[in-house]
């Protein structure tokens, strides 16, 4: 039984993620503010962060819970790879882009223009 006891112990220390503090701080890059991000906002209480392309959903919820103390719910993750693009006579091919969608717990807000001043 104490086994079977320590064996459940270690697999839930293990689903325990740390995260380096260091790393939580450069995850986010920018929030996105567009017409669909606004309209996100209000109907869903999610935001939209541009995110660094290695980044995971733990982390990402890790960072913004570290930054904007609120509570997340729930993170959605979009790629959006790069346009090909002609740069005079030469092809060539703009960066990929990682968007993340942070749905966050009722009654918790981020408001960006109060961040600033902060």
């Amino acid at each position: 039984m104490s086994n079977q006891k320590t064996q459940v112990e270690q697999s839930a220390v293990k689903s325990v993620r740390t995260f380096s503090q260091e790393r939580l701080l450069n995850i986010l890059h920018a929030p996105l503010i567009s017409e669909k991000s606004t309209y996100v906002a209000e109907k869903r209480n999610q935001f939209v962060f541009h995110v660094v392309p290695d980044a995971t959903k733990p982390e990402i919820k890790a960072a913004v819970e570290l930054l904007f103390k609120v509570s997340v719910e729930s993170v959605q993750v979009s790629v959006m790879k790069g346009k090909h693009k002609r740069f005079g006579k030469f092809m060539g091919r703009r960066n990929d882009n990682k968007k993340a969608y942070v749905c966050l717990a009722p009654g918790h807000e981020i408001n960006f223009a109060a961040s600033e001043q902060g």
